[in-house]
């Protein structure tokens, strides 16, 4: 499987050139450490009408770093694409982490899924968007596995829902739907 993984890799390289190099990088630092999602939950938190969707969008990135970053990636501990390829040179920063599962990848899923259930209609589009760019700019430079990616999205997407349903459970106590927790 890795074999399959690295022929996609090397396939991906055929598409760089200085524009999309730049494009791609600036890309996946919006991931990083997954600052824009977590500026979102923030000014989401500070909005009264849109307060349920940031603590929603909380909740996942909180259940998001401990599962995919506290968990996962140690109990995998599987090496970089770029340590079975050392012939790729590497256009930005050398992750320091296992690869399983992208943790870029993985908040920005669990960001996408919190923000449809808790029914932000205008945001959650826009945010699948980046989330899928994000995670093939991953790809693109050589610092995750296809599988890697795949993995991501599951985590992000258990990690939305587990936001979800918390905050439903647990913050709402007994209010009817979420569109009360608003009126509150």
């Amino acid at each position: 499987m890795m074999a399959i993984e690295i022929q996609i890799l090397d396939w991906l390289q055929k598409l760089h050139s200085p524009v999309g190099d730049m494009i791609m990088a600036w890309i996946t630092r919006l991931g990083d450490k997954g600052i824009l999602w977590i500026l979102l939950a923030v000014l989401l938190l500070c909005i009264p009408k849109t307060r349920k969707s940031g603590l929603i969008l909380m909740m996942a990135l909180c259940f998001n770093v401990v599962l995919c970053n506290g968990i996962l990636k140690n109990l995998f501990a599987r090496i970089r694409p770029f340590d079975v390829n050392p012939s790729v040179q590497l256009l930005i920063s050398r992750p320091k982490d296992f690869s399983f599962p992208s943790g870029h990848t993985a908040a920005s899923f669990a960001s996408v899924t919190a923000l449809y259930l808790a029914g932000e209609k205008k945001l959650w589009k826009p945010a699948l968007v980046v989330a899928v760019l994000i995670a093939f700019s991953r790809m693109y430079f050589y610092v995750h596995f296809p599988t890697d990616i795949l993995g991501g999205i599951i985590v992000g997407l258990c990690s939305g829902y587990l936001g979800y349903w918390i905050v439903k459970k647990y913050f709402l106590k007994g209010e009817s739907n979420l569109e009360d927790f608003d009126n509150n």
